[in-house]
Parts: structure tokens; C-alpha cells; sequence
């Protein structure tokens, strides 16, 4: 598997427009746009940040993963997303190696990427996400 870089840091938050007075007004980051993945009841916005971004997560839904996220542990960062070269293979080499996997094949998520989770169980409490773009 070859990862490439931190693709984005997904942060849970009650709200988008409350989270881009801070990531937007306070820090000076460039707001990308929302776009809402109804498949995963969530609204996701996006602030680049050199090759990575900062994506912040709102629940469209109060039994959506977020909103039980935030039931759970409160806002913050919910997960770590890595850029790999081909996700297929990835998801494969984590199988063979019996890594716990959320999601076995890619799904589509925000900006068209392929996506798969790994179970926080397999990487010591931490909710990875790995995504491949075009």
C-alpha cells in the first residue's frame, strides 16, 4: 500500500457556519464549499490547507455517524483521512493482514473521492479513513 500524504482531517461539529467563523474568520482559511452525502447523512466543508485540507463534518441526521459521534465523545476531530495510490489494493493488503475494516470496498464520498474506513479498533482508537482521487 502506498500511502501518499494526509489527505484531510475530518472535525465534527454541530454546525458549518459556526465552525467557519473559527477555520475561516479566525485562521484566514480559504473556504472550498459544502456538499451535503446524503448516502452518509452528513453536510462536509472544506478549507484547504497546503496539499491537505480541514474538512468539518455536520450530522444531517440525529442517527447519522456524526451526530452519534458527538453524542459519544463531543465536536472535535473524528478522523485522520490518508491518500493511498490505489484504494482497492490497499483495502486488500489490510484484509490479508487482518486489519478490521468498517467498510470492505470503496464507497463515494465528498468531492467524488473513493473511500473505505478502518475500524478504530484495528488502529488503536483512531477512526482512518483512506481515499483515493482522480
Amino acid at each position: 500500500m502506498k500511502v501518499l500524504k494526509i489527505d484531510h482531517l475530518g472535525i465534527a461539529v454541530n454546525s458549518i457556519d459556526d465552525g467557519k467563523k473559527f477555520w475561516s474568520d479566525i485562521l484566514g482559511l480559504d473556504f472550498k464549499g459544502a456538499e451535503t452525502v446524503a448516502e452518509q447523512k452528513v453536510t462536509t466543508a472544506f478549507f484547504p490547507v497546503s496539499e491537505s485540507e480541514v474538512e468539518l463534518l455536520e450530522s444531517t441526521s440525529p442517527d447519522g455517524p456524526v451526530a452519534k459521534y458527538i453524542e459519544k465523545k463531543g465536536t472535535g476531530i473524528q478522523h485522520v483521512a490518508f491518500r493511498v495510490e490505489d484504494i482497492d489494493a490497499a483495502l486488500a493488503e489490510l484484509k490479508e493482514k487482518g486489519i478490521k475494516l468498517i467498510d470492505q470496498e470503496p464507497r463515494i464520498g465528498a468531492g467524488g473521492a473513493r473511500i473505505a474506513f478502518l475500524h478504530p479498533k484495528a488502529t488503536g482508537g483512531v477512526l482512518v479513513e483512506l481515499c483515493e482521487r482522480e
